[in-house]
């Protein structure tokens, strides 16, 4: 069923008068948030900030149109929370009348972006104000007011159904993060208990950080990368620079990664995040990245990688950061940090058990940002099937 369009001056009354601010007297100003996402405060002011004198008062259940904005979705119903919030001339207020178009209606026929191919630019080029007339000259379908109230509340009901799987979502998605970092710490502390602690400079053939001379970079050569390239506890390439071959020849051993090394960001608010690194492709780094080089017979790179993530030891780095602008975690103190160490098969036994613990997460996370992409596509599939006559 289709509905039968409806001209907004069938139901809008456009309403313009103004007050004069008084200097001593507190005031809600009002702001349109665009794409369709409502009014909202901008901010409580007194009297005497405020610039222009002259301006609107809006009231609850009104449509409040920026004259500016309203082509990309600067268009809202005024809450009850801002009934009496001022408004500046650049606005545009109209009394809806609810014999004829519940607000409701309406304010879902906003939302659901039912205006927006229906505003055209006017004025000048860089001018596209959106005049009264023509909010005016819009239509929206518009069935009978018993049919607007069913639509309107059944569609108010499933918003709060979506919303309510919307925080669920990020709820679990949060809590599998928290899951997948518990895991890390869960082991560290059964295995302190059981095995003690050791230092990390006696687990490793070295620990030392990049080259503190800052590189000639060049078009092509051996890939240079930075912290934000092993942040996220994986090493990647992208965004890096490139440095000479002969740059790179001249580096000392401990400087050069190898497959099994484990990279682990010193600086900034990302400081603390272990990469191991998994291939055989030279590259160098900048020297806010430490360089751990395990003794393959004392420490097997993927436990250390977990070992490192765990809270306890993420706090127990940032504990002695230095610097408050920009956060640094001294190479002196990521050689002091302890982590437990059984034997090498142990730890090749933990580390596979944390593997699929995460990998199991990992999958979570993936459903989940796949159950997220369906619920915002759902919001729009039912505004669009309520203003078609379809609920």
């Amino acid at each position: 069923m289709l509905y039968p369009p409806t001209k907004f001056d069938a139901f809008l009354n456009h309403r313009k008068q103004f007050i004069q601010i008084e200097e001593a007297k507190n005031y809600k100003r009002a702001r349109v948030q665009l794409h369709w996402k409502g009014i909202v405060l901008r901010d409580e002011v007194e009297g005497a900030v405020i610039k222009t004198k002259k301006q609107q008062v809006a009231r609850w259940g009104e449509l409040l149109v920026a004259e500016i904005d309203a082509k990309v979705g600067g268009v809202g119903i005024v809450p009850p929370e801002l009934d009496s919030a001022i408004v500046s001339s650049h606005y545009f207020l109209f009394e809806i009348d609810e014999s004829k178009c519940l607000r409701p209606w309406l304010e879902w026929f906003i939302r659901s972006g039912g205006l927006g191919d229906q505003f055209k630019a006017r004025g000048s080029t860089n001018y596209a104000a959106i005049r009264p007339h023509h909010i005016l000259n819009c239509e929206i379908p518009l069935p009978p007011l018993d049919e607007q109230r069913r639509v309107a509340s059944l569609v108010e009901a499933l918003a709060v159904k979506i919303a309510e799987a919307g925080n669920l979502k990020r709820q679990a998605a949060g809590e599998t993060n928290l899951l997948s970092a518990a895991n890390s710490n869960e082991a560290y502390e059964d295995l302190a208990r059981r095995y003690g602690l050791k230092r990390l400079d006696t687990l490793c053939e070295s620990v030392t950080d990049g080259d503190h001379n800052t590189p000639q970079f060049t078009d092509e050569g051996v890939r240079f990368i930075f912290v934000g390239n092993v942040s996220s506890g994986h090493l990647h390439f992208s965004g890096c620079k490139y440095v000479s071959p002969e740059y790179f020849s001249r580096l000392k051993p401990q400087r050069v990664p190898r497959r099994g090394d484990i990279l682990y960001s010193a600086v900034g608010a990302t400081l603390g995040i272990p990469a191991v690194v998994e291939t055989n492709e030279p590259f160098c780094f900048q020297r806010h990245i430490a360089i751990l080089k395990p003794k393959l017979t004392s420490l097997f790179p993927r436990y250390a990688w977990h070992m490192l993530r765990s809270r306890i030891v993420f706090e127990m780095a940032w504990s002695y950061t230095t610097g408050t602008a920009q956060p640094t975690v001294p190479l002196r103190a990521i050689k002091s940090l302890e982590i437990p160490a059984p034997a090498l098969a142990e730890q090749e036994r933990i580390a596979a058990h944390l593997d699929g613990l995460q990998a199991k997460a990992h999958a979570l996370k993936t459903l989940q940002s796949e159950s997220g992409a369906q619920l915002d596509a759902l919001m729009p599939s039912i505004l669009s099937q309520a203003f078609r006559g379809e609920l």
